[in-house]
């Protein structure tokens, strides 16, 4: 009764809030899916960055060295054009998994622990007081009144690594049930398009060039 209570007055404070009462803004965009659900969490200063994953069928053979591998492919300090922050982003499967690397068909939890944070690089200087141009930290602060100045919290790229992690486990299932290959590349960088033909390109081919595209040209 208590639980159903403190639901209805959260609901009639979000829908309709008066204008003594404060207004109560919820966060939103963190989770994704139905029947295959995700929820990230963590913050790009914090202990850690993860997922929860609701919805992959049990008894599927899962390891974490599979999941690594795509983590790896967006793991930061590659090449020139990434950010140079050094972080192995081992992952960790923390449920959902037996110990013989077996689904069990609940939610699978899985944590990257942060490494490479240095907040003095933020904090001492003008980001403090300053928007970062074209950084999500402004829009996040005009929308939710605050502000993670120590790399932009949930408006870091980090956050990505929840959605690699579970994509990689999403891969495995359609092609275990579904024998459906899933394969991307950037095919333009402002005005600069490729040539790719679709039917024929590789992962390799993907992975070769620092841009993430198949057209070495």
């Amino acid at each position: 009764m208590r639980l159903s209570l403190a639901l209805s007055l959260l609901a009639a404070a979000v829908a309709a809030p008066s204008a003594s009462a404060f207004t109560l803004t919820m966060g939103t965009g963190n989770s994704f899916g139905r029947v295959f659900r995700i929820s990230t969490w963590g913050e790009s200063h914090g202990g850690g960055v993860g997922v929860t994953l609701d919805g992959c069928p049990p008894r599927l053979r899962l390891s974490r060295e599979e999941i690594q591998v795509d983590l790896d492919r967006r793991r930061p300090g590659q090449s020139r054009i990434t950010t140079p922050r050094n972080e192995a982003d081992a992952v960790e499967i923390l449920s959902g998994v037996t110990s013989e690397g077996v689904t069990t068909g609940t939610p699978i939890a899985m944590l990257v622990r942060n490494k490479d944070h240095r907040s003095s690089d933020y904090l001492d200087n003008d980001m403090k007081v300053a928007y970062r141009p074209s950084h999500a930290d402004a829009t996040y602060d005009a929308k939710y009144g605050v502000r993670a100045i120590a790399g932009g919290g949930r408006s870091s790229a980090r956050e990505t690594i929840g959605r690699v992690a579970a994509g990689a486990i999403a891969r495995k299932v359609l092609q275990q049930y579904n024998g459906i290959e899933v394969l991307a590349y950037v095919s333009k960088v402002q005005e600069i398009t490729c040539d790719v033909n679709d039917s024929t390109f590789t992962q390799e081919e993907v992975d070769s060039n620092i841009v993430r595209c198949p057209d070495q040209d």
